[in-house]
């Protein structure tokens, strides 16, 4: 795994071997990358459930003002601090090890400004993105023009998010997953 572009350009990511995380591959990461292009440069971004950082590491690359890194495997948020530090990005960036749910009621609590990005990889079939983003919708943390991309099974059920507050804006197909863009509010 790999940064695509911006200023670490090319540099290798460490990831966490075994199964305990799904890095997203660089061509996924890419076609994401390319579809919010012209939202990232100067955004605030939120990467919940981490893994190895590589998508906040890549929005910082491409110019995101700053990323709050969380994922609950110590192993995990220790590589996250080494894959920022080996992309020289680790000034812009705060690892939270720790339960990504906690961490959003201590973010409440501690930050003043919306996340301008939120990205949500949690581990699929166990419903954590709805509680994510229910918790988010009734904190600071998320704005009205904040944007929340979810990665999920290609053929998970969507239609529960407009009823939690939020507006599907379009999804993303891959072979085995995909990418939904959400807003917050229904209308």
């Amino acid at each position: 795994m790999r940064v695509i572009a911006g200023s670490a350009r090319r540099l290798l990511l460490k990831t966490l071997p075994g199964e305990d995380t799904r890095p997203t591959t660089d061509r996924i990461k890419e076609t994401l990358f390319n579809m919010i292009q012209f939202e990232v440069p100067g955004a605030s971004f939120l990467d919940l459930f981490g893994g190895s950082g590589g998508i906040a590491i890549e929005a910082l690359s491409r110019g995101a003002s700053s990323a709050v890194i969380v994922d609950k495997n110590p192993k995990a948020a220790r590589i996250i601090q080494e894959n920022l530090e080996h992309t020289h990005l680790s000034d812009l960036a705060e690892v939270i090890s720790g339960d990504a749910l906690s961490a959003l009621s201590r973010l409440s609590v501690s930050r003043k400004e919306p996340f301008d990005i939120v990205f949500l990889d949690p581990p699929y079939g166990l419903g954590l993105e709805d509680r994510a983003l229910e918790l988010l919708a009734a904190s600071p943390l998320a704005g009205e023009k904040t944007l929340f991309i979810i990665e999920m099974k290609r053929d998970a059920d969507i239609a529960h998010f407009e009823k939690i507050g939020y507006k599907v804006l379009k999804e993303k197909f891959y072979k085995t997953n995909k990418h939904v863009f959400l807003g917050k509010g229904t209308t």
